[in-house]
């Protein structure tokens, strides 16, 4: 029973260094390539640890930790999902849940278990600890578009309005660091990185009231 137990334990292991190879379309801060979802995870992880501080209350920041190292096992099979491709989003859920239950069922049960109730738990985005791992997975691709220069904003056209609408769980998973998330937008759209649907309408505005 044990080596069979452990046999399963290796064989989940195994399977999901294929997460290694799972592209997003968030480039690295430097922007010589994408990064994969394996490091997309690793980095959350730290990110979790070392901004602990900020964390409201209520928040479990081992707990964090251990779902934001999982949250995005099922891309192993349904792969990473544009935020902002409205198309492919509408089939994400499914065929994330779909991942979730092969993937989650190669462990024993009782630790499949507790990673499919760590990965809902984060889907569901309701616990102050879910909030929390959110919140920092929207940011992080945020600092890096911040530090290569506008990165997946500037290739696929990204607007104000649209961040505005991804980042909006941070306002209320990390209350603290919202602040800063508006001027990093802000230093955006003063650079030119982020489209301001708001700017073109006042100035369309302004010229058909010339």
């Amino acid at each position: 029973m044990q080596i069979n137990r452990l046999t399963q334990q290796i064989q989940f292991i195994i399977e999901i260094d294929q997460l290694k190879q799972v592209m997003r379309q968030t480039l690295l801060t430097d922007g010589s390539r994408r990064e994969n979802s394996a490091e997309h995870s690793w980095h959350l992880a730290v990110m979790a640890s070392v901004l602990a501080e900020y964390a409201p209350e209520g928040v479990d920041i081992f707990h964090a930790i251990k779902m934001l190292l999982i949250h995005d096992l099922v891309e192993i099979d349904a792969g990473d999902t544009f935020c902002y491709d409205v198309q492919a989003n509408h089939s994400k859920a499914a065929r994330e849940a779909q991942a979730a239950l092969r993937l989650f069922g190669l462990l024993p049960a009782n630790q499949g278990s507790e990673l499919r109730s760590l990965w809902d738990e984060f889907e569901a985005g309701e616990t102050p600890t879910a909030k929390f791992a959110t919140a920092l997975d929207r940011i992080q691709p945020l600092l890096h578009n911040q530090q290569n220069g506008g990165g997946t904003f500037r290739i696929h056209g990204i607007r104000r309005e649209q961040v505005m609408k991804r980042l909006a769980p941070v306002e209320t998973g990390a209350p603290e660091l919202w602040p800063f998330v508006l001027q990093v937008i802000d230093d955006f759209v003063a650079a030119g990185y982020l489209k301001d649907d708001t700017a073109l309408i006042t100035q369309d505005f302004r010229v058909e009231n010339y």
